[in-house]
């Protein structure tokens, strides 16, 4: 009765409420809240990308420098803090604590780095013969990677010496250029092209007219003279941009300035050009783009013994369009090689087989012009003689002598390689650079061939840890699962979690449906070092319990059985970077930004006191962000007035505010939209299920008699202190990827937030329903039934008396689209049914019925469903 006596005054007091706010006020409101989130979303992405690349320069085997490390710590510094302030003026509640924590990683990762001690640091000029792929803050990406492949592995490169980074920043410094070109950067104009361009002259203009120091000019002369008394005093020199970030994991290829045919005499002018080509409006437009600061870069310079070549070219390990294909592509031209490299002359191009180095393929092109260098200096474009113009540029022999340097080269550095290369006069062939090839099209599943003899259960997927492992299928559906997995099983799952963790010393591999080669159980697989497999989709149906299985990860394929030879295989690169000393920085470095403890968000531990990284305040603010959108559908009741109203029959006085990007153009001066009308994915999507059909339409409301009859054919609910009536409206706030949905009609509260783009991390769906016009038990038995439900789909659920709650999150936006389409289906389905839970037998007929694909729940149902499976998942 006193459900009944509450309900009619709530009523009563409705028609004396407040008139609306303005509709304009009230999108503010919560377009505010929608942009904090996004910005949220966006440093969570980041930052927990920066992780992933930290951990892989971790393993050693990719070449970096000091600048990788200082730009990866700027920017989780200022993602971290990004997220903070977000998160406060989302949720209006003062973080101190994670500032706290935030300001103090920061002052500890600035310490390590200023305590670092360089004994190459203050050398103006280092030899080939000293320079070695560690080095790369010194000599920069091209100069390191030539002078590991001359003093690590053996192969030719052409003789000659670094001007170091401490030279130019000698040079800058006493000439006062960083000054300069601070103060001409002020006139830039970030939308006008001409203003970078008037700014990119005269900061070159003034690098080419400041002195270079005496100690720089001498110790470069030094270096000139020691080469010379080698190569004889008619030598001649290529000057080539070797910059900080070049050939490493930027690539810079074409952005700097090569001279060459450089005589003694003009190499200090040369090196004052070459430097200068760091301040182009492209190479300066390009830093931009990439983020990276001007004030950050510096320039080391290689000044290489220039090869006479009768040909050149250049050679890729993998095809560019078709990595997976089991060939590698060598190019060339006569003369020297920038004709080939800049697609002047179109080259002989050969292709040959990875593993034979056989050619599979040779086209000889016509070649009528090439380019020689000049006796006087500098190059000149000469005619091929005719006899020439059509004959292949290198041998047999020569083009099988390259392939194996370039697969030599790829297994040092552990990646594919895009190698340029000369044939000097007397035949003899020589490395001119190698760096990362990049931009490679289809790298993934198929870039070795299958192990014949093994069926492939499962193929695809990306890796978010490499390696091999072979052990029987233990698939999860529930973290209770992980209780009882055995000793060197392969854990597969419908998704990856940092739940994992607890299993991953047991574990030989993880191999999930879904999941985020960024995200966080990925970081914990690199951390425990165990090969992890993600986005295999159907891995949960395909791979059976108990089989054994043996998982390559590289190659995104699920063998069926133990495949001793990919068991075999040596670990695929060397660890270049173990026992130096950037390496040591970066690691600790690293313990302050990537190590994730606060796993479980429903643990008492989950707080900011018990974070001790970065990684930990992204998951912490990451979890807390969806509470705080879940809660922006309190502001409607006190807001009220909607942008709004959609025309389709869903039993519902639906009203939406639009943040931006929701609603197609073409309806935006509307009061009334149809479904056609909206723009906003997710909402899209549910609208898919939550418009009635004809079936649903035709359908009776269930007559219980009296006020509570009409109460309970309200949609979804919460009963406030057991006895609150809500408001008739429903709510969609929406954007093009987001959407916030309540429904607080009768006593049901129902409130479904989502966002639903392109990355992965990103994407989620939470729920929660609760409340009803029956009594307790009642009410108690539609909330595990819908549970039940949600589990069916794939959710993660709660549920506690009236009330379920449940989050689906880190799918594709297909999937999530089409969870979305069966949410919407199930605000229907579940109208009216608390009045028809009569016995425990009602749950299971509940969840068999809306898995059968019904418009509705049929109470006659209940004993054709009674103790049976809830059957497949729609």
């Amino acid at each position: 009765m006193g459900t009944v006596l509450s309900g009619l005054r709530n009523l009563v007091t409705s028609f004396a409420r407040p008139k609306p706010v303005n509709r304009e006020e009230t999108s503010a409101v919560f377009r505010e809240k929608y942009n904090r989130f996004q910005s949220l979303l966006e440093s969570n992405t980041e930052l927990l990308k920066i992780c992933s690349e930290i951990e892989v320069m971790l393993t050693g085997r990719e070449v970096f420098g000091m600048a990788f490390i200082r730009s990866r710590t700027s920017r989780a510094i200022f993602h971290a803090i990004r997220m903070i302030k977000s998160f406060e003026g989302l949720s209006a509640k003062p973080q101190p604590v994670l500032l706290a924590l935030v300001e103090r990683l920061s002052t500890e990762i600035k310490t390590i780095l200023a305590g670092r001690v360089n004994p190459h640091g203050g050398k103006h000029v280092l030899d080939m013969a000293e320079i070695t792929g560690e080095m790369v803050d010194q000599v920069g990406g091209k100069c390191a990677n030539l002078g590991e492949i001359a003093n690590r592995t053996g192969l030719p490169v052409p003789p000659g010496f670094s001007v170091t980074t401490a030279a130019f920043r000698a040079f800058f410094e006493e000439a006062g250029l960083f000054e300069t070109i601070s103060s001409i950067r002020l006139g830039i104009a970030p939308d006008d092209p001409a203003s970078m361009a008037a700014a990119a002259e005269d900061i070159q203009a003034a690098i080419l007219r400041a002195p270079l120091p005496d100690t720089v000019t001498r110790d470069i002369e030094a270096a000139a003279g020691r080469l010379e008394a080698a190569l004889g005093p008619d030598m001649r020199l290529a000057v080539r941009s070797s910059a900080i970030g070049e050939d490493g994991e930027l690539s810079f290829a074409g952005q700097y300035l090569t001279m060459l045919n450089v005589s003694r005499d003009r190499l200090a002018s040369s090196y004052k050009i070459v430097i200068a080509s760091l301040f182009t409006p492209r190479a300066m437009s390009y830093r931009l783009l990439k983020g990276i600061p001007d004030n950050d870069v510096a320039m080391a310079v290689a000044c290489l013994a220039l090869i006479p070549s009768q040909a050149a070219g250049v050679l890729y390990t993998r095809l560019p369009e078709a990595s997976s294909r089991p060939e590698l592509l060598i190019n060339a031209v006569w003369g020297l090689g920038p004709y080939a490299v800049d697609g002047v002359i179109t080259p002989d191009a050969y292709l040959l087989d990875r593993e034979s180095l056989v050619p599979t393929a040779v086209t000889v092109a016509d070649k009528p012009r090439m380019l020689v260098a000049a006796s006087s200096g500098g190059l000149v474009d000469m005619p091929v003689p005719k006899d020439r113009r059509t004959t292949p540029c290198l041998t047999t022999e020569q083009a099988r002598t390259l392939a194996g340097w370039g697969l030599a080269l790829e297994r040092h550095f552990g990646r594919p390689q895009d190698m340029e290369w000369a044939l000097d006069a007397k035949d003899e062939l020589i490395i001119l650079q190698s760096r990362p090839l990049t931009a490679l099209l289809d790298v993934a599943a198929a870039a070795t061939p299958p192990v014949p003899g093994y069926d492939i259960l499962a193929q695809g997927g990306q890796a978010a840890c490499s390696g091999v492992a072979c052990g029987p299928v233990y698939r999860a559906v529930n973290e209770e699962d992980l209780d009882g997995f055995p000793e060197g099983a392969v854990l597969v799952a419908a998704h990856s979690s940092p739940q994992f963790m607890v299993v991953m010393k047991r574990a030989a591999a993880i191999v999930a449906d879904h999941g985020s080669v960024t995200g966080h159980m990925a970081s914990l697989s690199r951390e425990f070092q165990v090969p992890t497999l993600l986005g295999l989709s159907q891995a949960t149906t395909l791979l059976p319990p108990g089989e054994v299985v043996t998982v390559d990860v590289a190659a995104g394929r699920v063998y069926r059985g133990r495949v001793e030879s990919l068991l075999a295989q040596a670990p695929e690169a060397p660890a270049l970077m173990d026992g130096t000393q950037v390496h040591a920085i970066l690691a600790e470095v690293a313990r302050r930004i990537v190590p994730l403890t606060l796993l479980n968000p429903k643990a008492p531990e989950f707080r900011p006191e018990n974070c001790t990284s970065l990684h930990d305040v992204t998951r912490l603010l990451h979890e807390w962000s969806y509470g705080c959108m879940f809660a922006v559908s309190d502001l409607v009741a006190g807001r009220g007035g909607a942008t709004f109203i959609l025309d389709a029959t869903t039993g519902l006085d639906l009203h939406i505010i639009d943040l931006g990007g929701g609603i197609k153009d073409a309806a935006a001066g509307r009061q009334r939209v149809r479904p056609a009308d909206i723009a906003s994915r997710p909402f899209a999507a549910l609208l898919t299920g939550l418009v009635l059909s004809e079936a649903a339409k035709a359908l009776r409301p269930v007559n219980l008699g009296g006020f509570l009859s009409v109460m309970s054919e309200q949609l979804v609910a919460q009963p406030r202190a057991g006895a609150d009536r809500f408001g008739e409206k429903s709510y969609a706030i929406i954007s093009d990827k987001y959407l916030n949905f309540s429904s607080r009609v009768g006593y049901h509260y129902g409130v479904l937030d989502c966002y639903c783009g392109q990355t992965v991390n990103k994407n989620y769906i939470t729920f929660s329903f609760s409340g009803g016009a029956a009594d307790d038990v009642k009410r108690g038995r539609r909330a595990r039934a819908i549970g039940r439900i949600l589990a069916e789909l794939g959710f993660s659920v709660e549920a506690v008396s009236d009330r379920v709650s449940g989050r689906f999150q880190k799918f594709s936006p297909e999937v999530i689209a089409e969870k979305l389409g069966h949410m919407g289906r199930l605000l229907q389905f579940t109208r009216q049914t608390d009045m028809l839970m009569v016995s425990e037998d009602s749950i299971e007929a509940m969840v068999g019925c809306f898995l059968s694909g019904a418009p509705c729940f049929d109470p006659a149902a209940a004993q054709a469903f009674s103790g049976a499976a809830a059957g497949q998942t729609p």
